[in-house]
């Protein structure tokens, strides 16, 4: 098992994202509201160079979202591709990331 992690930038590419792992029979996600540490120096240190250079870039986005699913190792690249089918590519500049974690302890649902 794996606990795949990603965090989309594009807030608005979340619901479309979640039907697409739902379609693909991919199911199971915790989703929260992140912040990365450019918005959050932003808030704490006005003027900053990093919160300046962010807020130029992205002046309306104020959050990203990091869903955390966990999965048979053999669903993960299922799971990567309806995501940047949906989101973009991971690889695009300031996208988002992904990343898996073994799993090696679980309990609440079916492996």
């Amino acid at each position: 098992m794996k606990l795949l992690v990603f965090v989309l930038n594009r807030v608005e590419k979340l619901e479309p994202a979640l039907n697409k792992l739902e379609h693909a029979g991919l199911r199971g996600a915790t989703v929260i509201s992140s912040r990365g540490m450019a918005m959050t120096l932003e808030k704490y240190f006005d003027g900053s160079f990093l919160g300046s250079l962010r807020a130029m870039m992205e002046p309306d986005r104020v959050e990203n979202c990091t869903v955390f699913m966990v999965l048979k190792e053999e669903d993960v690249p299922c799971a990567i591709a309806c995501v940047e089918e949906v989101a973009g590519s991971f690889d695009a500049p300031n996208s988002g990331i992904v990343f898996t974690v073994p799993v090696d302890f679980i309990k609440g649902i079916s492996g």
